[in-house]
């Protein structure tokens, strides 16, 4: 199979889809990969390193889906890539079509096989293409969610860990999987009083279990939310309903109720937030202010650590490129049943059933 790897040109996206590792298993396998130059660069990989391995590199973007048979990517194409999408051409990526009409418009006009890394379930019904950047996006939500309280950002000056003498900050989090997770364990690392909150008794349980006694669980509804909020110093909205658009949790007048400076980082944004406010941002503008309230609602928070990010996303993405490569998607499907719920569109329609009930 003829495998293209662009450049990702979504604002600040800085990781790649396939490292040299990678394409020196592919064409060991007689597969041809094409990477556009520089691809790689901000994530360490150079375009030496990729031909050393046995890639060509082109020039162009235009280059790279012409003649491939098979996209590569970390990022759901943009709109300026909408018109290269072929007929027939396999796009393995993030997509989160939930969030985006535009582009599940444009996906189905191009008539291309789109296999979405965030729908692929394993045998337990967890999402493998997904944990990686989950447990990144979480870390970094208390990382980034810290730096967001300090005055000069127009946060409330609160130091989440605290010092002798002074209480630590209050974190919230709303969901338990693996970004809630992670976001507690960050935030529990730096002395942060936390409170996790969902409506699995089961993921409750299990954070009793795994977490020091400063991260207390509180069963998720909207009465122990509006109890919380109006001290927390810092809420992470970490609610995943794979496939589907993330539920509403903190609506615009619970702002009111909330300490100005607070700070909420949304890590739903991709599947359209979990607060009412949300609205995407980028790493070069990652957040804005609601009623004194600061937001940070970055889509591709693990954009900011390419390495990282770049390596861990290819650890587990790497097999099912592979098997597509070597079977084709539908075949691919029969070799490894996880990827059937992968496929989210092609040929025109609309294949997953949770987008058929959105769009």
């Amino acid at each position: 199979m003829i495998i293209g790897v662009p450049t990702e040109i979504k604002n600040n996206e800085s990781r790649v889809s396939v490292t040299p590792a990678g394409v020196f298993e592919l064409t060991k396998a007689k597969h041809e990969v094409y990477v556009q130059s520089n691809a790689g660069l901000a994530s360490g990989f150079t375009n030496e390193m990729y031909q050393q391995a046995g890639a060509t590199v082109l020039k162009t973007i235009e280059e790279i889906y012409e003649i491939a048979e098979m996209i590569v990517k970390v990022k759901e194409p943009i709109e300026r890539e909408y018109s290269l999408v072929k007929e027939g051409q396999i796009l393995f990526t993030y997509f989160h079509f939930a969030s985006s009409q535009p582009l599940t418009e444009a996906m189905l006009a191009s008539k291309a096989t789109c296999i979405a890394y965030e729908t692929v379930h394993d045998t337990d019904g967890s999402l493998p293409l997904l944990t990686p950047m989950s447990e990144i996006a979480g870390r970094m939500a208390t990382q980034q969610g810290a730096k967001y309280l300090e005055k000069p950002i127009k946060g409330k000056g609160i130091l989440l860990g605290g010092v002798p003498g002074v209480s630590p900050g209050k974190v919230l989090v709303l969901g338990a999987g693996v970004v809630g997770i992670q976001a507690a364990k960050m935030a529990a690392g730096l002395g942060a009083s936390v409170v996790m909150m969902d409506i699995n008794m089961k993921r409750l349980r299990y954070v009793n279990d795994i977490m020091p006694p400063h991260v207390v669980t509180e069963f998720s509804n909207e009465y122990n939310i509006r109890k919380h909020i109006k001290d927390a110093d810092l809420i992470v909205g970490a609610v995943l309903i794979a496939g589907a658009k993330a539920p509403k949790l903190i609506t615009r007048d619970m702002l009111k109720d909330m300490q100005h400076g607070t700070v909420m980082v949304d890590v739903a944004v991709d599947q359209g937030g979990c607060f009412e406010t949300t609205k995407p941002t980028t790493h070069e503008h990652p957040t804005y202010i609601v009623d004194e309230v600061v937001h940070y609602c970055v889509t591709n928070m693990p954009g900011a650590v390419p390495y990282t990010s770049t390596v861990a996303l290819t650890n587990v993405t790497f097999p099912y490129v592979m098997n597509i490569a070597n079977h084709g998607w539908e075949a691919a499907i029969k070799v490894d049943p996880r990827l059937e719920k992968g496929l989210n569109i092609n040929n025109g329609e609309i294949i997953l059933d949770e987008l058929k009930n959105i769009f």
